[in-house]
C-alpha cells in the first residue's frame, strides 16, 4: 500500500527516447549541413531515419499508456496544453515567412534586394493563376477538414463508429490529392526556387505547407488504423483531438496563403 498511486498524474519511467531524438535530430542536421558543402546525402539520411524511429517507438508508448489507462483527466489536460503550445510555435513558424513575403512585395528595392529593382513580383516571373488549381487546392483541402470534423462529432456527439471511419477516410484521401495537386503545381511553376527572392519565398511557405499537410494526413491516417483498432471514445480521444486540431490549423495557414501569396501577391 505504500507504493500505491494516490493522485491523477503519470509519473514516467526513465526513458532513452529523448536521448535518443537529439541525437538522431542532431546527426541529420550535420548530415544536411555536410550534404549542402559537396558531400554525400547518407550522413543526413541516417539521421533522418532515427527520427522516424524515435517518432514511432515513442508515440507507440504514448498511445499504450493511454490504453492501459495512464492518461487521467489531468494528464489529457496536459496534453492538450502542450500541444496548444505546439501549434503557438508553428503560428510564429509561418509568421516568419509570411513576414519576408510581405516585406519585400511592399519594399522590393533595399540593400538585400537590389535585382528587384521595384518590381514585385520580379521581371520574369510569371505567378500563378489563383482562380484555377490553387483554388481547386484550397476547396480540397477545406472539405477535408470538413470531413475530420463530422468524424469528431460522429465519435464525440454520437459515438458513431462508423460515421468517425468514414470521414477519417474521406480527410485522409482530400489530403493526399491536395498532396498530388500541389506536386503538379510546382513541376509546372514559371520560376525557381533560386536566382529571386519571389521564388524562394514562394516555394519556401507553400513548401513548408506542403510538409504539414503530408504529416497532417500521416497524423489522421494513424488516426484512422487506431479507430480500427478499438482506440477512442467519446470520453478519452485526446491523440484524434490533436490530429483534428492540427488539420484544422493547415486549412487556416493555406487560407492565408492563398489569399497573401497567391492573389494579393500576383
Amino acid at each position: 500500500m505504500a507504493h500505491a498511486k494516490n493522485h491523477d498524474y503519470h509519473i514516467l519511467p526513465p526513458s532513452i527516447w529523448p536521448l535518443m531524438g537529439a541525437l538522431s535530430a542532431f546527426v541529420m542536421l550535420f548530415g544536411a549541413v555536410l550534404w549542402m558543402h559537396g558531400s554525400g546525402p547518407w550522413l543526413g539520411l541516417i539521421g533522418f531515419a532515427g527520427v522516424l524511429y524515435v517518432m514511432f517507438a515513442w508515440w507507440s508508448e504514448v498511445v499504450r499508456e493511454s490504453q492501459v489507462g495512464d492518461h487521467t483527466a489531468v494528464v489529457r489536460l496536459g496534453l492538450r496544453y502542450g500541444f496548444i503550445l505546439f501549434i503557438m510555435s508553428e503560428i510564429m513558424f509561418f509568421s516568419a515567412w509570411f513576414w519576408s513575403f510581405f516585406k519585400h512585395a511592399m519594399y522590393p528595392m533595399g540593400p538585400f534586394s537590389p535585382a528587384i529593382d521595384g518590381v514585385w513580383p520580379p521581371e520574369g516571373v510569371t505567378t500563378f493563376d489563383p482562380w484555377h488549381l490553387p483554388l481547386i487546392n484550397t476547396l480540397i483541402l477545406l472539405l477535408s477538414g470538413c470531413a475530420a470534423t463530422w468524424a469528431h462529432h460522429a465519435l464525440v456527439h454520437e459515438n458513431n463508429r462508423r460515421d468517425l471511419k468514414l470521414g477519417l477516410i474521406l480527410a485522409v484521401l482530400l489530403g493526399v490529392i491536395f498532396t498530388f495537386f500541389q506536386a503538379y503545381e510546382y513541376s509546372h511553376a514559371g520560376f525557381g526556387f533560386a536566382g529571386n527572392i519571389y521564388g524562394a519565398n514562394f516555394f519556401m511557405a507553400t513548401g513548408f505547407h506542403g510538409f504539414h499537410v503530408l504529416v497532417g494526413t500521416i497524423f489522421l491516417l494513424v488516426c484512422l488504423i487506431r479507430v480500427y483498432k478499438g482506440h477512442f471514445t467519446p470520453e478519452k480521444h485526446v491523440g484524434f483531438e490533436a490530429a483534428a486540431w492540427y488539420w484544422h490549423f493547415v486549412d487556416v495557414v493555406w487560407l492565408f496563403l492563398f489569399a497573401a501569396v497567391y492573389v494579393w501577391g500576383q
